[in-house]
Parts: C-alpha cells; sequence; structure tokens
C-alpha cells in the first residue's frame, strides 16, 4: 500500500512543474488525486494519465473554489488533503511595479492559498481530518530583490500557515508550509515556455548562476519538493507536525559562502 492510499487530495497549479510532479508522485503513493488549474489541456492530459480528476480553477475566485469542490466530491465522496501549489511570479524593482501587476500576484498566490484554506477545511474536517500543505517560498523567509510582490505574498503564506495550523488543529487538520529555493520550473526559467528560445543556453546560464549561489551547487527539481510534500501529506511520516515552514533550497538560506 502507499502512503496516501484512500486519501483524496486537490492539488491547485496541477498542469505542470512542481504541481505536477506532486500530482504525479500522489497517484503513485495511492491518492486519488483532483487536479485544478487552468492550463485545461495540459490538466486534462496528466489527470488522464495518473487516472486522477481535472477540474478548472481560477484560485482568486471563490465561486470556482465551490465548484472544484463539489467536482471532487462527486467523484471521490470527499477530500481529506490540499496542496495550495498554484502560483505565479514576476520579476520588477519594488518602486517601479505597477499596481495592477502586485495586486494580480497577491490575487493568485496570497488570496488563492486563503481561499483554499477557507473552502476545503471544512471539507477535510468532515472527512475526519487530514493536511493541507501551502507553497510559500525560500523568499517567504528571506527576502529577495527584484521580486518584491511575489516575497510579499509568500510571507503572507508562511503567517497563514501558521494561524490555519493553530485554528485547525483541534479538528485534526495539520497545516505545513514547503519554501523551495530555486527549482527548475517555467517559473523560474521561462525560456522553457517558449518554442523560439535556445532552452540549452539558458539552462546553462542558470546552472552558472545556481553553482554560485546555491551550496549544493544546483539547481532544485520539482520532484524534490513533491517529495517534501508527500511527506507533510503522509500521516505515518508526519504526524506530529504542524504551523512550520520547511525549506528545501540546497542551502541557499544557510548563508553566504567565502570561498
Amino acid at each position: 500500500m502507499g502512503k496516501l492510499e484512500g486519501r483524496v487530495v486537490l492539488i491547485t497549479g496541477a498542469a505542470r512543474g512542481q504541481g505536477e510532479k506532486e500530482a504525479r508522485l500522489f497517484a503513485a503513493e495511492g491518492a486519488k488525486v483532483v487536479l485544478a488549474d487552468v492550463l485545461d489541456d495540459q490538466g486534462e492530459a496528466v489527470a488522464k494519465e495518473i487516472g486522477g480528476l481535472y477540474v478548472h480553477l481560477d484560485v482568486s475566485k471563490e465561486d470556482e473554489w465551490a465548484a472544484a469542490v463539489r467536482a471532487a466530491k462527486d467523484a471521490f465522496g470527499k477530500i481529506d488533503g490540499l496542496v495550495n501549489n498554484a502560483g505565479i511570479l514576476r520579476f520588477n524593482e519594488l518602486v517601479s511595479t505597477p499596481l495592477d501587476e502586485f495586486q494580480q500576484i497577491v490575487q493568485v498566490n496570497q488570496v488563492g492559498a486563503f481561499l483554499g484554506i477557507k473552502t476545503v477545511a471544512p471539507e477535510i474536517e468532515a472527512a475526519g481530518g487530514g493536511s493541507i500543505v501551502n507553497t510559500a517560498s525560500y523568499t517567504g523567509v528571506t527576502g529577495m530583490a527584484y521580486v518584491g510582490s511575489y516575497t510579499a505574498t509568500k510571507h503572507a503564506i508562511v503567517g497563514l500557515t501558521r494561524v490555519a495550523a493553530l485554528e485547525l488543529a483541534a479538528k485534526r487538520i495539520r497545516v505545513n508550509a514547503v519554501c523551495p529555493g530555486a527549482i527548475d520550473t517555467a517559473m523560474s526559467n521561462p525560456s522553457q515556455l517558449d518554442p523560439g528560445a535556445n532552452t540549452e543556453e539558458a539552462a546553462q546560464a542558470l546552472d552558472e548562476l545556481y553553482r554560485k549561489l546555491v551550496p549544493l551547487g544546483r539547481v532544485g527539481q520539482p520532484e524534490e519538493v513533491a517529495r517534501l510534500a508527500l511527506f507533510l501529506t503522509a500521516e505515518e511520516d508526519s504526524s506530529y507536525i504542524t504551523g512550520q515552514p520547511f525549506v528545501v533550497d540546497g542551502g541557499w538560506l544557510a548563508g553566504v559562502s567565502v570561498l
């Protein structure tokens, strides 16, 4: 039996990147996975491959959350796990950031996580308990220039995680956060989405950067984040853990190397 046998887990942003890897790993561990995204063709294809359910979900819209929950319960009868993975990243100097750009990032990253907790926690309670894993970031526990809007939302997610853990513990719901550093996805390497881009050249440039910045000397892989999310979702592995941010960053947060 897998670690998530009998569980029903909803994962947002599951059409590609970290969310896709989480969906595939959770399904391999026995979960019924509800894959939620706005990338319908990609999401439906992944769901078909792993035997999951795809639902269209703009995480900033409360009515779409309600519809996603209804679809999940119609298909699988319950929800007892949530991974708030959906997020967007924009690079900009803070004082040059347009208000509408800041608000867009807040709506997806911060409001999306809030609505996920608000909408799905009662369902997890009704199922007898379970877990919520929020995707924060390395930038949620420190600062980083030129991603101020993103950093603000990820700090907020760490705060939401702690408050939710306190409020939901008596309902047998554990709430934790994963805080990835540099991960090899389209978010950190947008050239992956550009058919005309020299992806090999872009990958080499990023590899050189991360060799200098990250103590382990490489970019992280989305599968490594997925395994942490699995650990925090699996009751047998993390039953006494709640309210915590877990950094998965190759040692980036540890400090500055002078060598």
